[in-house]
């Protein structure tokens, strides 16, 4: 199942998840900068600036908002 959801509060404006049996296949964020990748590859929330959200946990939102 692909699914978009629209961040709110950081620099790239829409995570783009494809999800198959609970299993994330693939996730690409549209826009945004360098720390989506530090972030995501250590697996923690990282501050954006002066933001109180980052690309990491947008996604976590994303994940839950899609009941995971």
């Amino acid at each position: 199942m692909t699914y978009t959801y629209k961040t709110q509060g950081t620099c790239s404006s829409n995570i783009e998840l494809d999800v198959e049996d609970g299993i994330v296949k693939e996730v690409a964020f549209w826009g945004g900068c360098n720390g989506n990748l530090q972030g995501l590859s250590r697996l923690v929330g990282i501050r954006c600036g002066r933001r109180s959200t980052s690309c990491p946990d947008q996604l976590c939102k994303a994940l839950h908002e899609m009941g995971y």
